[in-house]
């Protein structure tokens, strides 16, 4: 175990080789503030969620407390689990800002800034809650989707929406959408997802105006109106032979416009043995679908929470991400989003890769790293 300073902390994370920045405080203190690319796995859980985030033991590992003696705790603890390069951050998050590094509050604050800066970029359009409110009194035709997780869904939503997770919506919008004149707006709780929503739409070329809904479910509750409860309609199960051909032409259509990379499964297999770096491994269907059949050691990210919440899936920066999609769609606009991010995205070609199913994957795990794969998903 090291002792750095904040400054030789910031510098490594600057460089192209991997690094996992891990705050190991429990929730209260990371949620009052912490460094803007650091992952958060509190020490409490450690064991249970280190191995799916940091998979790799030879990956630099620098670790933040509160100056309280926990990261040192950490440290040895991962050391003990074979981790071979384990720093702590002398001073912790006190000596962070003392040396005038910003802390931020909440969660996923880098996946919630690329939704600012998509909207910035890409000029995303927006419509508040009461034009929204505006338009059903007019019944203008629109089609209201949530692209939160249909369990969020389930909690609350605005009345009239119909729950299609952001990743999804490459593959069902067609199926849900009646023609081109229909306007699109797309919710979430507050604003990231309806902002990458909407732009994934846009990204597309669908022909219909499409528009974010500026704050989501809160903006729609704070600007007076009421929410609905317990609603469980959502996209189309199953789609035409005609509709899933389609989705892999404009796949094929984005991965030439974006350069996105795709791999053969052989490939994919060399570096899921290559102990010297880590390649992360997401099947982005739903959960219906992965339990069916999988990639070998593939973890299941549906919905686009993996875009939305990288930092609780990937602690491993400069690391290899490889994305699965049966219909290809869905892991060519996760891909996107993740180089737009920075990362290093993949496609693994779907017609290549064998699926095992879930009794074959959990054999392979020990109890800790079954328990671990859990925590992430």
């Amino acid at each position: 175990m090291d002792l750095i300073t904040s400054k030789s902390a910031k510098q490594l994370f600057s460089e192209m080789k991997e690094v996992a920045f891990i705050d190991v405080r429990e929730n209260a203190q990371y949620g009052s503030g912490h460094p803007f690319f650091v992952s958060h796995v509190a020490y409490s859980i450690l064991e249970l969620k280190i191995r799916a985030l940091v998979p790799c033991f030879k990956t630099r590992i620098i670790l933040i407390d509160d100056n309280d003696g926990v990261a040192n705790q950490a440290a040895i603890r991962l050391e003990e689990l074979g981790y071979q390069s384990v720093a702590v951050i002398d001073g912790g998050i006190p000596a962070w800002r003392a040396a005038g590094y910003a802390l931020y509050e909440g969660i996923s604050a880098p996946s919630k800034a690329f939704g600012e800066i998509v909207e910035h970029q890409l000029g995303t359009p927006s419509i508040t809650a009461s034009v929204l409110a505006n338009w059903r009194n007019e019944e203008k035709d629109f089609i209201l989707l949530d692209g939160r997780t249909t369990q969020e869904f389930n909690k609350m939503t605005i009345p009239g929406s119909t729950s299609c997770p952001n990743g999804e919506l490459g593959l069902r919008y067609p199926a849900m959408v009646p023609n081109d004149e229909i306007d699109i707006v797309i919710n979430c709780a507050g604003r990231t997802r309806s902002l990458v929503g909407a732009q994934t739409l846009r990204t597309l070329g669908v022909p219909n105006k499409v528009y974010a809904l500026e704050n989501g479910t809160m903006g729609w509750k704070l600007a007076g109106f009421e929410l609905e409860y317990g609603a469980t309609r959502k996209y189309p199960d199953i789609l035409s032979d005609d509709l899933l051909q389609k989705a892999k032409n404009t796949a094929s259509k984005l991965i030439r416009q974006y350069s996105i990379p795709v791999i053969e499964y052989s490939e994919l297999e060399n570096w899921q043995n290559d102990n010297d770096r880590t390649t992360y491994v997401f099947d982005v269907r739903t959960a219906e679908e992965f339990k069916t059949g999988h990639i070998d050691r593939a973890v299941n990210a549906p919905g686009g929470q993996l875009v939305q919440a990288t930092d609780h899936w990937i602690a491993t920066r400069n690391a290899r991400i490889v994305i699965y999609d049966n219909n290809r769609i869905r892991a060519v606009t996760t891909a996107i989003w993740l180089k737009g991010m920075g990362h290093d995205a993949y496609v693994v070609n779907e017609d290549t890769a064998p699926l095992i199913s879930l009794r074959s994957a959990r054999e392979r795990f020990s109890t800790a790293e079954i328990i671990s794969l859990k925590e992430i998903v």
